[in-house]
């Protein structure tokens, strides 16, 4: 091929690729689309992806297709949709987990987040609560720092199990407060929750949903939550940086991203629907039962906010020598 016929079919290429683009994103959606959830049925992501699901069937007019694929801290949800066709029709409800903890706490992965994965929206995000047991002679977090000070490592915190958001979050403290916590994993949040209550361990930085039942029984103290603003589901708790801790910010999120490959026409026809969803009252009233606060942010907001989150925990789990169980 001579080099003008060469610089024939780039133009070619170049001028109607974004026309069939555009054409694909009218037309989209035309058939049922799936939305892979790292997580068993009944938890939290599943619970969040199944309230998305009906409510951009009933916008889009097609079905939504909730495919549960659990295990490895969702990375095998993650990996499944790096692989699939970029078309708009295989999404994932990404967490902070599997998007930029995970692919820096284990050791080999099948894909990385920030080339394979097109972030959509941010869904919505969930605050952990800084929780402690009753036995603990603090009422403040300013007090538990003063504690945790005049007696360096007599203080346990539990987590979910290592490089989770509820370890790191507690690293984060320690690292902010010159204190000296030690680290106890759980296998799950409910374990730990439990060895809280029973007194086994002091502290943990908890799902705020899973505790605030035991804080309002009086088996558990709250004394502030981890994200940057104050949460809808215990406004009365002040957070981490009123507390003292400036800049402490750090929540569980969860967010729709798609393959990389997939055409950002199509990416903007998910985000429009899925913002306008998010807005829904019955929405906001649903996802607050989790403890969840509806987002909704554009796509070029996410990917900023997906980097901004994997620079963060790159520090903490360099930082502390963090590798998964």
């Amino acid at each position: 091929m001579d080099l003008l016929s060469k610089i024939g079919r780039l133009i070619l290429v170049t001028t109607v690729l974004p026309f069939a683009c555009m054409a694909m994103s009218q037309d989209f959606p035309n058939k049922s689309l799936r939305l892979i959830v790292p997580a068993a049925p009944g938890g939290g992501a599943d619970f969040l992806a199944r309230i998305v699901g009906i409510k951009l069937s009933e916008s889009v007019g097609q079905p939504v297709v909730i495919d549960n694929r659990a295990g490895a801290s969702g990375t095998i949800a993650a990996d499944l949709t790096a692989k699939a066709i970029g078309d708009g029709y295989t999404l994932l409800m990404g967490q902070s987990t599997s998007i930029v903890i995970a692919p820096q706490v284990y050791q080999k992965l099948n894909y990385d987040t920030l080339r394979d994965l097109k972030p959509v929206t941010l869904v919505a995000e969930v605050p952990n609560v800084l929780v402690i047991h009753p036995s603990v002679p603090a009422n403040s977090v300013k007090e538990l720092i003063a504690l945790a000070k005049a007696k360096p490592g007599m203080l346990n915190f539990g987590s979910s199990g290592n490089g989770a958001p509820t370890h790191l979050a507690g690293e984060m403290f320690k690292t902010a407060t010159g204190t000296n916590l030690v680290h106890v994993p759980y296998k799950g949040a409910g374990p730990a929750s439990n060895a809280l209550i029973s007194g086994e361990i002091q502290v943990m930085f908890a799902p705020i949903v899973s505790v605030l039942p035991h804080v309002k029984s009086g088996r558990l103290r709250a004394l502030a939550v981890t994200s940057v603003a104050r949460s809808a589901a215990a406004p009365e708790l002040p957070t981490l940086a009123e507390s003292g801790l400036i800049g402490y910010d750090i929540s569980s999120w969860f967010g729709l991203f798609v393959p990389s490959s997939t055409p950002d026409a199509v990416v903007e026809k998910l985000y429009r629907e899925t913002a306008r969803l998010l807005k829904s009252q019955d929405v906001i009233d649903r996802f607050s039962k989790e403890g969840a606060e509806p987002v909704g942010s554009t796509p070029a907001q996410f990917n900023n906010y997906v980097r901004q989150e994997y620079v963060k925990y790159t520090k903490v789990i360099k930082d502390n020598g963090i590798k998964a169980d």
